[in-house]
C-alpha cells in the first residue's frame, strides 16, 4: 500500500489528508449526535415529571445547568412560562433554528471535500499523463515501462480521489439526514413541554 500511495504522486498527500478529516467528522458527529439524542430523552422526561409535580424552578434550574440544545430551547420556554402558546412557539422556533444550524456542524466540510477529492484525483491523472507525454517527448513512443510511471500515477490518484469521494458522499448523506431526524425530535419535544405550560 505505501509503495502504491508512493507511485501516486504528490497529490496523494492532500487526498489522504481529506480522508483524514472526512472520517474525523463522521465520528465526531456520530458521537456528537448520540449524546444529544440521549441527553435530550433524559432531559425531556425529568423536566415533564418535574412540571407535573409543580416543580417548576426545579425544572427551570435542570435547564439552565444542561448544555443540550433542548435545554437551551426550554430555558427560553419556561422562562415565559404561562405565555400564550403561539408566542412559546415563537420563541421555541428561534433558539430552534440556532439549535439546528449547529447541528448541521462541519456538515458543510464533509461536503467540500466530498466534492474536492475526485477533482484531486482528476488533477493527478492530468499531471500523470503530462508527465507520460514529456517522456514521449524526450524519448519517443519508448517502451511501456518508460511510460508507466506517468499512466501508474495517473490511475491512481484518480482511484484515490474516488475512493475518497464515494464514502464521503455517502456519510455526508447519513449524517444530513440524523440531523434532520434529531431536529424533528427537538422541535417535537419541545411543543410537549410547551403544551404543560402555556398560559
Amino acid at each position: 500500500m505505501l509503495d502504491i500511495f508512493m507511485r501516486g504522486g504528490p497529490l496523494m498527500y492532500p487526498i489522504l489528508f481529506c480522508s483524514i478529516i472526512g472520517w474525523a467528522i463522521f465520528m465526531e458527529r456520530v458521537f456528537a449526535y448520540f449524546q444529544i439524542r440521549r441527553d435530550m430523552l433524559l432531559l425531556r422526561s425529568r423536566v415533564t415529571a418535574l412540571l407535573t409535580d409543580n416543580n417548576n424552578n426545579d425544572a427551570l434550574e435542570l435547564c439552565a445547568r444542561g448544555k443540550s440544545p433542548l435545554a437551551r430551547i426550554l430555558l427560553v420556554v419556561l422562562k415565559n412560562r404561562g405565555a400564550s402558546r403561539s408566542h412559546l412557539k415563537s420563541l421555541a422556533e428561534e433558539v430552534g433554528e440556532r439549535e439546528a444550524v449547529s447541528l448541521q456542524r462541519y456538515l458543510g466540510l464533509l461536503a467540500t471535500i466530498a466534492n474536492v477529492s475526485p477533482l484531486l484525483g482528476l488533477l493527478g491523472t492530468v499531471l500523470g499523463m503530462i508527465n507520460a507525454f514529456n517522456v514521449i517527448a524526450a524519448e519517443g513512443v519508448g517502451t511501456p515501462a518508460t511510460l508507466g510511471g506517468g499512466i501508474s500515477e495517473a490511475l491512481i490518484t484518480t482511484a484515490a480521489g474516488l475512493s475518497v469521494a464515494v464514502p464521503m458522499l455517502l456519510v455526508h448523506r447519513y449524517l444530513s439526514a440524523r440531523a434532520d431526524r434529531l431536529t424533528l425530535e427537538l422541535e417535537e419535544a419541545t411543543m410537549k413541554i410547551v403544551d404543560q405550560v402555556e398560559g
